[in-house]
């Protein structure tokens, strides 16, 4: 079975690299440093130390397995290949909520990368997949969790 592709912009990529490799050399080094103390407090068997070392070191490995995946199934999404003039992966489309509503910005990237707090949503999100495809001047119907919306595209860059 093939795995899934995870699409990312090159700026993604270098994040999930950095986050790699902090878990792998320091991350890992403090919580085996933590287990080794936990186990000094004497039984294993109620230890909450202990426990919650051992927990926070599952939680690290399988992270490291998750940003391994994902580098190594990494597509490099480059808005340049793309029609500038349509909302596609890797672009930025700014819109107002009609019939008067504010304008917002957001960066179409993989789910990788998604952080919406900094402009970034999932080509996944109901707003992404709303978009794609769309022209400037289109008026786009949005299926939210709040329900939907209508918003105009204004720019895409």
């Amino acid at each position: 079975m093939a795995e899934e592709k995870h699409y990312m912009t090159v700026e993604g990529k270098e994040k999930l690299e950095k986050e790699l490799e902090y878990l792998k050399t320091e991350r890992r080094k403090e919580v085996v440093e933590r287990i080794k103390v936990a186990r000094d407090f004497g039984d294993l068997s109620e230890n909450s130390e202990y426990d919650s070392a051992k927990e926070e070191q599952a939680f690290v490995e399988g992270r490291i397995n998750q940003l391994e995946k994902m580098i190594r199934n990494a597509e490099i999404i480059e808005a340049d290949d793309t029609d500038a003039s349509t909302v596609s992966l890797g672009r930025s489309v700014k819109f107002k909520e009609l019939p008067d509503g504010e304008e917002e910005s957001y960066q179409i990237v993989g789910r990788a990368e998604a952080d919406p707090i900094e402009g970034k949503i999932s080509n996944d999100s109901p707003m992404a997949q709303s978009l794609l495809g769309k022209t400037i001047g289109d008026k786009v119907s949005v299926q939210t969790p709040g329900g939907e919306m209508e918003v105009e595209i204004l720019e895409i860059s």
